[in-house]
């Protein structure tokens, strides 16, 4: 049996409150911002919010802390919903941060008749000025003594729409002289007459996410809501402002982000990459995107195992992109279907094959028992890969040369005869004989031969458009680079082979499925296929450069 696996920090937190009584269950919340496409890193978040409401018993909310109108949009909204889905998670509630527009509102006021919170004049470059240094103490605003009917008032008055942007906003009374900066007067609302892609024009001013992020979690009864590190200054506000209002004292844990090497995972930069066309859009292959990944051909239980496999911790880190793409490999194995498709091709032809055209058998996937075998038409002229011929070839070479013999995949085994050349010296076709006997389940030749081709009958080859990504970026680490990151883009990120043959099997191949392409890695379809062709989009090599422990 093998053995259990020992608690992160997290579950150990939750077995000891469940263990006290003080939770009879657990409430946690994804609570993205509809301001972008999830990537990578939001993965991990919910993997780890659902995975333990899932692991210790409760539920998880969905939940939209839609509380800046300019940047959201229900675009945002509908992908993060197909995301979570797609990752294999399913929410009890979806809910809005602004579905609590009212009552944040009311807490505001609340707020402002305890003499806690107070309407500010100053602009935004006056009121970073005020907040003084980490080591020196800031200074109160001259409109930090208003009585509580003039704030009152005041807030009114913002909320009906008499101020314009930038010209009020509502701060919160703690100490501007705290060693924790972001208690000195944090600003809890702003104006700002822009219409919310659910509330329209009911409101021109907007809770901040940091009044706006406890209070959700307390009207929605989270018990551990769970943010990433640098949420950790937040926590003394977050508990601060449940402490004043009375309300239901949700708690906030932080785990540490986990960048990937290669990419970039920031929202702004990734939306840069979009709007400056550097991508084709969010779901772009070589994006850090769930979107992109899931076009890529990366599949939800990959993601979920890399997730699982990183874990979490109290300090940030970056992980090697090579892990996760282990675990792509891993998953892609036990159920990827096998197909032959020649990238590069010459013509072979078989000079003593005198039928017309045969089937053969082959496996669709050799882990998986119950795979079944599809037919393959073979005939005398095959299309093998370019670089699976040499005229010289060193010793030890397996491959196909004059005079020597490999074995066809699930087919024949053939021999090389005659090259033929054109003026220019370039091969353009190779002539083979082959063993009758040697056929691959009843091979009766005695003849061994050490290497296998893959291949495509050429009248029944269809054609196939191939997409090859690379890494993104040409450093591991594009962000912390001097100048621009985006200087480091991979300028080969991005190969297209056009004219690639394939079995004519994959004439019907399906979005949802993943394809070994035999010898060339795992493929997927690409939603770009349609009248202009087949596309496939290449998910991962069969080689892997990183190994566990690395």
């Amino acid at each position: 049996m093998s053995e259990e696996k020992s608690l992160n920090f997290l579950e150990e937190i939750i077995d000891a409150d469940l263990k006290s009584g003080k939770y009879s269950q657990i409430v946690t919340r994804f609570p993205p911002e509809p301001n972008g496409y999830l990537h990578i890193g939001h993965a991990t978040s919910i993997v780890l919010n659902f995975g333990l409401t899932k692991k210790f018993g409760g539920y998880t909310n969905l939940r939209f802390d839609d509380t800046n109108p300019v940047t959201e949009e229900t675009e945002y909204v509908e992908s993060i919903k197909a995301d979570v889905r797609w990752l294999g998670f399913e929410w009890k509630n979806e809910l809005y941060a602004s579905d609590y527009f009212d009552t944040l509102y009311e807490y505001a006021i609340k707020l402002i008749k305890l003499g806690l919170a107070y309407v500010d004049d100053s602009s935004s470059e006056e009121i970073a000025a005020m907040k003084g240094t980490p080591t020196e103490p800031g200074t109160n605003s001259p409109n930090r003594d208003r009585s509580i009917e003039e704030n009152l008032d005041l807030f009114q008055r913002m909320r009906a729409g008499e101020f314009p942007d930038g010209s009020r906003t509502l701060r919160a009374k703690i100490d501007m002289a705290h060693v924790n900066m972001l208690m000195r007067d944090p600003i809890l609302y702003r104006i700002k007459h822009a219409p919310h892609h659910r509330t329209a024009d009911k409101w021109c001013i907007y809770p901040m996410y940091d009044f706006a992020h406890g209070q959700s979690d307390s009207i929605e009864n989270v018990t551990h809501s769970i943010c990433t590190l640098e949420f950790v200054p937040h926590r003394e506000l977050y508990n601060w402002l449940i402490e004043k209002l009375e309300i239901y004292p949700s708690r906030q844990y932080e785990f540490a982000r986990r960048n990937l090497t290669y990419t970039v995972m920031s929202k702004r930069k990734l939306l840069q990459l979009v709007n400056e066309k550097h991508v084709s859009g969010w779901d772009d292959p070589r994006m850090p995107t769930i979107s992109g990944m899931r076009r890529r051909g990366y599949t939800a239980a990959a993601i979920r195992e890399f997730c699982d496999r990183v874990g979490i911790a109290k300090r940030d880190n970056i992980v090697d992109v090579g892990l996760l793409e282990f675990c792509v490999r891993e998953d892609l194995n036990k159920i990827a279907q096998r197909r032959m498709v020649v990238f590069d091709p010459v013509k072979v032809v078989i000079t003593n094959y005198e039928l017309d055209e045969e089937m053969i058998h082959s496996e669709n996937n050799p882990e998986d028992p119950n795979g079944g075998e599809r037919e393959i038409p073979f005939s005398g002229e095959i299309y093998i890969e370019r670089e699976d011929f040499m005229e010289n070839p060193p010793k030890k070479y397996f491959r196909l040369a004059p005079g020597q013999m490999v074995r066809l995949k699930s087919a024949y085994i053939i021999k090389c005869e005659e090259v033929i050349k054109d003026e220019a010296g370039n091969i353009t076709e190779i002539r083979c004989t082959y063993l009758p006997n040697s056929k691959s389940g009843n091979d009766t030749s005695g003849v061994h031969v050490k290497g296998t081709l893959h291949w495509v009958s050429v009248k029944h080859a269809i054609t196939a458009e191939l997409r090859i990504y690379d890494r993104l970026f040409r450093v591991e680490d594009p962000s912390s680079e001097e100048g621009d990151f985006k200087d480091y883009i991979n300028p080969n990120s991005l190969q297209v082979i056009h004219g690639a043959f394939a079995e004519p099997s994959l004439k019907t191949a399906k979005f949802d499925e993943s394809y070994q392409f035999i010898r060339k890695g795992y493929f997927v379809l690409d939603k770009d296929s349609g009248t202009s062709g087949i596309i496939f989009n290449k998910t991962v090599g069969l080689k892997d450069g990183w190994k566990p422990g690395s």
